[in-house]
């Protein structure tokens, strides 16, 4: 299994938290559309495995025309080996599903959604500067209902002024559209960001932690409790509806990104391409270098087995560890594991470890304590 990850670097405006690479100007959109049909053929030769998924992110895809998503698809259709049972996800703003919209949408090729809410309240979307408001995307929901089947919506927890009682609000409405599948991400405070500066002012004060945590607890409730699975700390879909993107990244399978800032991983390296969409499609339709890379090491490569296992369903296998990094990576990681197992943050199964659900809040810094530095 391998996906394919396409940037489109476009947004009508900046999101108050969000340190993505994007552009408000489209005025070199045709260009850089060029220049990423370009960036698949030249990736073609470096993937000899089947796409499984094709997941466009941004910045803003569904600010793209319907034949520019098409001409995409074709070309990674053209020259890769295609799953017959592909799934191509588009990342879209509700205020960009109109009926209209929708309707061409569907006659693509794209078979699922995943669609940017945020939150249903008002108040957390003026904090975040998004372009939409709760009626727009209550109504975007309803209509995308009816034309496809498969449907993610991102939110947000841990706002600013938020408490309790409002984190439930947004999880009970989104469970009442009954849609396949939920990502929810605490808000965090990325540098150079406008959130940045307005904490750093004084101007929004930051949730406290045990409220966050609080929201965290209520959602794994509520969510589990209506069937979703929480097959990632952030991610959860009902049974068959899991994102193929979501999870071929969290299990380490390789993938190619496509545009500008577009990260790949092969296994051994992992690549990024330029942040900057002018000098892009200079390198791009040059034939320059238009990326760098780093190989990773075993070390790094076990860091990051850690790091991605413990954040899923899954875990992170003892015998896994001992056939592919080694007798001493797999002690390092029994010995240091068992004060989380024995304050219940961990638990082993059949040679599995686990998070338990009093660990999943802590799980990055649990994998981070399970980290080796040098050996």
């Amino acid at each position: 299994m391998s996906g394919i990850y396409i940037h489109i670097p476009y947004c009508k405006q900046a999101c108050h938290y969000c340190n993505f690479h994007f552009s408000t100007s489209l005025k070199n959109k045709k260009e850089v559309i060029n220049a990423m049909l370009k960036e698949i053929k030249i990736k073609s030769k470096t993937l000899n495995e089947i796409v499984e998924t094709i997941y466009f992110g941004g910045g803003t895809p569904s600010l793209l025309e319907i034949d520019e998503i098409n001409c995409l698809i074709d070309m990674v259709c053209e020259n890769f080996k295609i799953s017959s049972d592909l799934e191509i996800t588009l990342e879209a703003n509700p205020d960009d599903l109109t009926i209209d919209k929708l309707k061409k949408l569907s006659r693509s090729k794209i078979n699922r959604l995943s669609v940017g809410v945020q939150s249903f309240l008002d108040r957390d979307l003026k904090i975040m500067n998004r372009a939409h408001n709760s009626t727009v995307s209550k109504k975007c929901i309803e209509n995308a209902k009816k034309y496809f089947k498969n449907i993610s919506i991102d939110l947000i927890y841990g706002m600013p002024e938020s408490n309790l009682e409002s984190w439930e609000y947004n999880l009970d409405l989104a469970t009442s559209f009954n849609i396949s599948h939920i990502s929810a991400y605490a808000l965090t405070i990325e540098p150079k960001t406008a959130l940045e500066r307005y904490v750093r002012q004084g101007s929004i004060k930051l949730l406290d932690e045990e409220i966050v945590f609080k929201q965290y607890e209520s959602m794994l409730n509520k969510l589990t409790s209506k069937k979703y699975i929480n097959y990632e700390f952030c991610s959860f879909g009902k049974e068959g509806y899991f994102s193929k993107n979501n999870t071929a990244y969290w299990l380490r399978k390789k993938y190619l990104g496509i545009g500008p800032s577009a990260h790949s991983y092969n296994g051994i390296s992992r690549s990024w391409n330029i942040s900057n969409n002018n000098l892009y499609v200079k390198a791009v339709m040059n034939d320059e270098m238009y990326y760098e890379s780093e190989k990773l090491s075993l070390t790094d490569q076990y860091n990051e087995y850690i790091m991605t296992g413990l954040r899923t369903m899954w875990g992170v296998s003892t015998d896994y560890l001992n056939d592919n990094f080694g007798v001493n990576y797999k002690n390092h990681f029994i010995e240091k594991s068992e004060k989380f197992i024995d304050s219940k943050h961990l638990k082993m199964e059949n040679n599995i470890i686990k998070t338990t659900n009093e660990g999943k809040f802590l799980s990055d810094g649990i994998a981070s304590d399970l980290f080796i530095v040098n050996l």
